[in-house]
């Protein structure tokens, strides 16, 4: 007679258990020596036992830190202590980090002078606030018979804006669209 397999529990509700990003303390298995940081530590390695020892003598974990070197590095510190810097860290970084945006300017092949001007205008504040700029003559209906004037107005905007940005590539045709893609200079 077979016994019906008993049911696995559940989590409890409100209880979430979450993985640990580094292995701590006992949890750091087949190694038999490490090379341990920390403050209050004299640097250096110890065979994991020792590591262990020095450890609970200061009432802080054995964190370890790069489990791929040859010896593992072990930090002695306070494990939670150790995840908020960490997370600190990852935060500060991300706010550092700046996030370049794509603006798009849009002409027509007979885009005249004080529109060209404008549109100008806005590209230099662009490139200057460190943004790429995709701009384009759109040609609709029977205009793409003046795709040489799209070329020449496109060339014109590069060479326009070569004090602030230059282009990625020559502008080329896609579809009903002339596209040329302009970075922002680094200086």
């Amino acid at each position: 007679m077979a016994y019906p397999q008993p049911k696995p529990m559940a989590p409890r509700r409100g209880r979430v258990e979450k993985e640990m990003p580094n292995r701590i303390n006992e949890m750091i298995r087949g190694v038999n020596q490490v090379r341990l940081v920390g403050d209050n530590v004299e640097q250096g390695i110890y065979s994991y036992q020792e590591a262990i020892r020095i450890a609970d003598e200061q009432n802080l974990d054995l964190v370890e830190i790069s489990p791929n070197a040859d010896p593992p590095v072990c930090r002695v510190i306070d494990y939670q202590k150790f995840l908020y810097q960490k997370k600190r860290k990852e935060k500060e970084q991300k706010a550092n980090s700046k996030k370049i945006e794509v603006k798009e300017i849009r002409f027509g092949p007979q885009t005249d002078e004080h529109d060209y001007q404008f549109k100008l205008k806005h590209a230099i504040e662009f490139l200057k606030e460190g943004n790429k700029v995709k701009s384009y003559v759109f040609f609709r209906g029977r205009s793409i018979l003046f795709k040489e004037q799209g070329e020449e107005l496109l060339a014109r905007f590069c060479k326009d804006l070569e004090e602030v940005g230059k282009p990625e590539a020559t502008p080329k045709l896609e579809g009903k669209r002339m596209i040329v893609m302009l970075a922002p200079k680094k200086g």
